[in-house]
């Protein structure tokens, strides 16, 4: 993997994570459509991987330290107040309960998935389908408040029940190419959340996420040998992509805060268009 490969691939990381178009897919899909003769599953580039998800997780961290602090004091402050503790376990509750899906099926079935599924055709019907996803979750919302009165409800109004139903909307990402921010704010917007709320609630599942698949990869680099270069181009890879993923979180919230309009109907108009556009690509092109 060249220098210019690695830098595009971590701002394509960065960019993807937060917004709801699937950074697994992005990276199947580019080096397919460009023809660079780079092997995701070799372990050369395992040290790039795992410091891309590091970076990111740093990025999201960042944005959302206020509610990591909120849920660390509220557990375990001598200070805290009842309503306070209760507010952290809450919050804390419905993070495991919400990340708990994923934990299981990608353990049983992420492997095979991917190995059946990752091919850059096969990436892009997903992609494409995670675009037609995201426009028929916001149609089907419309719909449900031309005959019920918006009253969009809070995080801390989320039942056991409505983060487990979002977990298992999470699980759609271990098809390549379908998006997990997409999937889970999807989740969110029909168990009654805004888009602001759903979006903040994906983005605090993904980093529990992001931090097994990342404690998962450093496990594994235990017997790969680390020469300079891949530390350097990892770590640069860890730089850029934690820097773009901090931009793109604090857009795509301010998107969504700014205007209580905004729809992901953008978003999935993009994962249509580049799905299929890539699909074309990779059968007229191979």
């Amino acid at each position: 993997m060249t220098d210019l490969q690695a830098f595009i691939l971590a701002i394509i990381q960065g960019i993807t994570e937060p917004f709801p178009v699937s950074s697994l897919g992005h990276a199947v899909l580019l080096p397919g459509i460009l023809h660079w003769s780079l092997d995701e599953h070799s372990p050369t580039f395992l040290p790039f991987l795992t410091m891309l998800h590091v970076g990111t997780l740093v990025a999201l961290a960042h944005v959302f330290w206020g509610d990591w602090r909120a849920i660390l004091l509220g557990l375990f402050s001598p200070r805290r107040t009842a309503r306070t503790r209760n507010k952290a376990i809450h919050l804390c509750s419905l993070l495991v309960v919400a990340t708990i899906p994923a934990v299981i099926m990608g353990g049983l079935f992420e492997h095979h998935l991917r190995l059946v599924f990752a091919n850059p055709l096969m990436v892009a019907g997903f992609l494409t389908l995670n675009g037609l996803l995201l426009i028929l979750t916001e149609i089907m919302r419309r719909r449900a408040l031309r005959h019920e009165q918006d009253n969009a409800y809070q995080t801390q109004e989320l039942s056991w029940k409505d983060a487990l139903i979002i977990g298992l909307w999470q699980c759609l990402a271990l098809f390549p190419g379908l998006s997990r921010s997409g999937a889970t704010i999807n989740g969110g917007l029909m168990r009654g959340l805004d888009h602001l709320t759903a979006t903040r609630f994906s983005l605090l599942m993904a980093q529990p996420i992001i931090l097994a698949a990342t404690a998962k990869e450093a496990w594994q680099l235990r017997h790969v040998h680390l020469s300079s270069s891949m530390i350097t181009q990892s770590l640069i890879g860890a730089v850029v992509a934690g820097v773009t993923a901090l931009i793109c979180s604090r857009l795509l919230l301010r998107f969504f805060h700014d205007d209580n309009r905004h729809t992901l109907t953008g978003f999935g108009i993009y994962c249509i268009l580049a799905g299929l556009g890539s699909a074309c690509l990779l059968h007229f092109h191979p």
